[in-house]
């Protein structure tokens, strides 16, 4: 995971960066939380994204916005952070010509910057969003969403209360030709304590279903079934009987 240095439009961006083993993979670029509130490219969320794709396959970048660790320039509350990213992907692009395509993934803050650079970029593919703060950013700029995607939430998020992205999602879901996968972890705190494991796991499980990456990633049984719609139930008890 060699260290990268990128020069980005407020000077100087640190990054870390692993390429695939695969010729011509497809791109994964992961955005971390809030950059005033402690956010970095090295918090176990964007880490955690930041592995999984590595597993499928993707070659894969993660950075710190600037004012973060060794990235010049200051906060700017998601202007300049945007210009970051897409300063981020244009490097990554530049060295990886025949990519087929980008995804997106980002935590909190991330996840915002993240659906912005998506706007921006027929190039990117799909997103996967964790925690997106519905509850303090307004998302209605996704008018039309250009692409589905995979957002998780914990229902035990008391910094991104559930039913704030819950009502996002069914906005995004009302839109057509868009599918949003959505998937709350029972017991998951804002900062899934215990549960990066499951978060992965969804990650892996959507990607796999959506054939994306290079080869699928075997799943480790962490997720359950989903549960039985009660007419679909009594349908089958009928048959049985």
């Amino acid at each position: 995971m060699p260290e990268i240095i990128i020069n980005g439009p407020s000077g100087r961006i640190e990054a870390r960066y692993s390429h695939s083993k695969t010729p011509n993979a497809p791109l994964a670029l992961i955005l971390h939380p809030f950059p005033d509130r402690g956010g970095t490219m090295n918090h176990k969320i964007p880490y955690t994204l930041y592995q999984t794709f590595v597993a499928q396959g993707f070659s894969t970048l993660r950075f710190n916005f600037r004012g973060v660790g060794m990235s010049q320039g200051i906060y700017d509350k998601g202007e300049g952070e945007l210009s970051d990213a897409a300063a981020a992907l244009d490097w990554m692009q530049a060295l990886n010509i025949n990519a087929p395509y980008v995804w997106i993934a980002g935590y909190n803050f991330g996840a915002w910057i993240g659906m912005q650079l998506l706007m921006r970029r027929p190039e990117i593919k799909g997103f996967v969003s964790v925690c997106p703060p519905a509850n303090e950013i307004d998302f209605s700029f996704l008018a039309p969403c250009p692409q589905s995607g995979l957002i998780i939430q914990g229902n035990k998020d008391n910094i991104v209360p559930e039913p704030a992205v819950s009502k996002l999602v069914e906005k995004l879901n009302a839109q057509k030709g868009i599918s949003v996968d959505y998937r709350v972890i029972d017991g998951a705190n804002h900062f899934y304590n215990e549960h990066t494991d499951m978060l992965s796991e969804h990650v892996h499980d959507y990607l796999n279903m959506r054939g994306v990456g290079v080869k699928p990633v075997a799943l480790q049984g962490l997720l359950a079934k989903p549960e039985e719609a009660p007419a679909e139930k009594a349908a089958r008890k009928k048959k049985a009987a």
